[in-house]
Formats: C-alpha cells, sequence, structure tokens
C-alpha cells in the first residue's frame, strides 16, 4: 500500500482519476492536478515546504521530489515527464516539460516550458532554463533549442503513454 501520510496535520491532496503506485510515497503539503501518476518506489515529500503538481503529471520510478525548509517550494506545471531516479527539487517547472532519467534539478531553477532536461544533467543552483531549450551535461547548459518534432515526438508522446500506462493500474 502506498505510503500517503499527513505532516504537521497537512494530508497530501490526490484526486480519485490518479494513479500512485503501492510502494510511492507522497507526504504532507502535496496538491496534485487531474490523471497523473506517480510511480513504483518514486517519493514527493511536502514535509518541509509545499509541493504543488499541475495535470497530466507522470512522476517515474524512483524519482525524488522535495524543497527546502522555509526556502523553496517545488511547483511543477501540467504535461511533464520526470524520469527513472530524477531529483526534481526547490525549482520551478513550467508546462510540457521533460526531465531526463537520472537527471538534478536543484533550488531556485527555473525550467521555461516545452523544454527538455537531458538525462544525467545537473541543473545547478538557480539556473534559467529558456523556453523551448533543450540543457544536457554536468553543469548542464544549453545545447540547442527544441524542435517541433521533438516536442511532439518525446515531451507530448511519454507524458501520454504514462497516462495510458497508469490506466493498466486502475
Amino acid at each position: 500500500m502506498s505510503y500517503i501520510l499527513p505532516v504537521k496535520g497537512v494530508l497530501p491532496q490526490i484526486p480519485e482519476n490518479c494513479f500512485v503506485a503501492p510502494n510511492a510515497t507522497i507526504v504532507g503539503d502535496v496538491v496534485m492536478g487531474d490523471e497523473c501518476s506517480i510511480w513504483f518506489n518514486a517519493v514527493v515529500r511536502g514535509d518541509v515546504n509545499s509541493i504543488r503538481i499541475g495535470n497530466k503529471v507522470n512522476i517515474q520510478d524512483g524519482a525524488c521530489i522535495h524543497c527546502t525548509y522555509e526556502k523553496t517550494k517545488t511547483n511543477i506545471g501540467n504535461n511533464v515527464s520526470i524520469g527513472h531516479n530524477a531529483i526534481v527539487h526547490g525549482c520551478t517547472v513550467s508546462d510540457n516539460v521533460l526531465i531526463g532519467m537520472g537527471a538534478i534539478v536543484m533550488d531556485n531553477v527555473t525550467i521555461g516550458s516545452n523544454s527538455i532536461i537531458a538525462a544525467g544533467a545537473v541543473v545547478l543552483e538557480g539556473t534559467e532554463v529558456p523556453p523551448g531549450s533543450i540543457f544536457a551535461g554536468v553543469p548542464a547548459k544549453k545545447v540547442k533549442d527544441i524542435s517541433q518534432d521533438l516536442l511532439k515526438g518525446e515531451v507530448e508522446r511519454i507524458a501520454n503513454n504514462y497516462l495510458m500506462y497508469s490506466s493498466w493500474f486502475k
């Protein structure tokens, strides 16, 4: 059974049309939008500050979403895919973003809409990712602008696939 726990009297708000894997953990001040999925061993920890998640967001296996006590909140837009074992911490992720497997997004980062953070990238604290960008590397830097084909072929495809996958478990 999933660990969905209150912290200091605040229970996560999870719409009924979301999928939460049996061993996922969601605690504290977390508000999720519609059609989200939190996958196996993922942790969404709103214990020290708030986490807001838009509609049609998938947080894949082993990912960790957290924030910093009294400093940074985490805000995730709509149609966002957060890859396996990624860390998203105290930052803002706009709509239509793919954060690749194993990527790390640090405090006070802002990721503009229609962007990709490559697998394994480390986006350092305070980085501004312009809308429509692809960032890669350690530390992550802009490598190019995203094409419409890549936006539809990866960002939208993955978000839609995870919506389909979650329906298999409901």
